[in-house]
């Protein structure tokens, strides 16, 4: 039998190759949009891809069921609630889905989705299962969040109570040896307690996931609905795509090089100009109007939540990164990349666009407890509600990062406005997000709340 992950950081996202060595037919489990991986593997292993299981309709990436389609002729499974405008197996709980001797069960397992199934992975039908791919049900120390609805049918409790039921009846009744491997880890906002382990087993679960302990449904339904990271408004579009036909990513495309006419003119004309270098370089000068989303963070999803799907977007980032770049934004459907700028690590732009280039303003913990002695400062804090439940900077206004945008009418305009998250990767790209929509006087907290709260620790 061969099981292969594939995780990629940046989506905190995980994908699975199931294939028979005997027989040399395989399906794909959760593929993201760039499928060269899948077929390499596929070659190298002798092996046929003949389905692709979706175990329900991602939001936070857009799936590459069409491209294994289009480039394999392979059939579509989804769990029986699905419904799409492509044609799609229908997988029912119980189900077997026979690859030869490797076998493949469906469990129905409700509760992220309505239409959320696993796959019980054995070597034969007689065989103990060796593995259960979870998708977004079962995590690696938590239970996918409930309130996505991406079906907009059913409230959030009503999920969270299938959820309570798909981990004690179905999942948390396999054997302990079984694999556990899930879609997402670390870093997901598709949940909130994520392990940066990327398998586990059932009985690990069992001892150490607190969302999976014995407790009564009412208890577990609160636990699971508080606190969730706020979700990134493109996952509606994302799971709206996936439900339909939509462009295919070109296996060969490439972004150009821009011009700096061509970038002011970009800028000029409204397009989200995302620079892609680190904070520092940013801070140290950047071209005003455009907003920091570095490289070495969530860029895909960070991406996402600052421009529009479908909205043309224009890059700034080292040499090298530029390709990259554009293709994790195409990861979650933000196809309209229409060009890139390249600035290396001394920060030099070109000559022609000097009279844009402008410093970002930071501000330490001294210099903010001084401000707010003198209550002469807006404080924002776009963590995740989940973050501030272990502090919160008193008098600090929270509209967490993913919401921003949405919500610029709540920042108050009469003080200089200072923005922290934890640490100050987030912060930059909520300050720069914000000079773009003509709040002129923000800058970000250095080190970010966890700087803050060092200096009340050493006092």
């Amino acid at each position: 039998m061969i099981l292969e992950q594939y995780y990629i950081e940046c989506l905190s996202h995980a994908s699975y190759l199931v294939g028979d060595e005997a027989t040399g037919r395989a399906v794909v489990v959760d593929p993201r949009r760039d499928i060269s991986d899948y077929l390499a593997d596929a070659r190298k292993f002798g092996l046929t891809i003949e389905g692709v299981i979706n175990t329900h309709f991602h939001a936070d990436f857009v799936s590459g069921h069409l491209e294994l389609v289009d480039a394999t002729g392979a059939w579509i499974g989804f769990g029986a609630a699905a419904e799409t405008d492509y044609p799609i197996r229908r997988l029912a709980d119980g189900e077997h889905v026979s690859l030869g001797g490797v076998d493949l069960e469906i469990l129905s397992t409700p509760g992220h989705t309505w239409e959320s199934i696993s796959v019980l992975v054995r070597e034969n039908p007689a065989a103990e299962p060796v593995a259960v791919l979870t998708g977004d049900s079962l995590f690696i120390g938590d239970v996918g969040r409930p309130d996505l609805v991406n079906l907009g049918d059913g409230s959030t409790r009503d999920l969270a109570r299938a959820m309570y039921r798909t981990v004690h009846d179905k999942l948390m009744t396999l054997p302990d040896a079984v694999t556990v491997m899930p879609a997402h880890g670390a870093g997901s906002s598709c949940g909130k307690n994520l392990s940066t382990e990327l398998t586990s087993t059932i009985g690990e679960q069992r001892r150490s996931n607190p969302s999976v302990q014995p407790m009564p449904e009412e208890t577990f339904v609160a636990m699971l609905t508080a606190g969730q990271p706020a979700a990134p408004a493109y996952f509606a579009s994302d799971a709206a795509m996936n439900k339909r036909v939509h462009p295919l990513l070109q296996a060969d495309r490439t972004v150009p090089a821009m011009t700096p006419r061509q970038i002011r003119a970009a800028l000029d004309a409204g397009v989200r100009v995302l620079d892609a270098r680190s904070v520092e370089d940013f801070a140290a000068g950047h071209l005003r109007g455009a907003v920091n989303v570095g490289f070495d963070g969530r860029f895909a999803e960070t991406g996402g939540m600052v421009s529009d799907i479908g909205g043309q977007i224009a890059l700034i980032t080292y040499p090298g990164d530029e390709q990259e770049a554009a293709l994790r934004l195409a990861r979650i459907g933000s196809d309209d990349a229409i060009g890139y700028l390249t600035v290396g690590r001394d920060g030099l732009f070109p000559a022609e666009l000097a009279d844009l280039v402008q410093a970002a303003p930071r501000t330490t913990v001294a210099e903010l407890d001084a401000l707010l002695a003198d209550d002469a400062v807006t404080l924002i804090d776009i963590r995740n509600p989940g973050e501030r439940e272990s502090g919160a900077i008193p008098g600090s206004l929270h509209i967490p990062l993913a919401q921003l945008r949405l919500r610029l009418g709540e920042v108050p305009t009469d003080k200089p406005i200072v923005v922290h998250c934890a640490g100050g990767w987030r912060s930059s790209v909520a300050a720069s997000l914000l000079r773009t929509n003509d709040f002129t006087q923000v800058s970000d907290l250095l080190g970010g709340y966890n700087a803050w709260a060092d200096a009340r620790a050493a006092v």
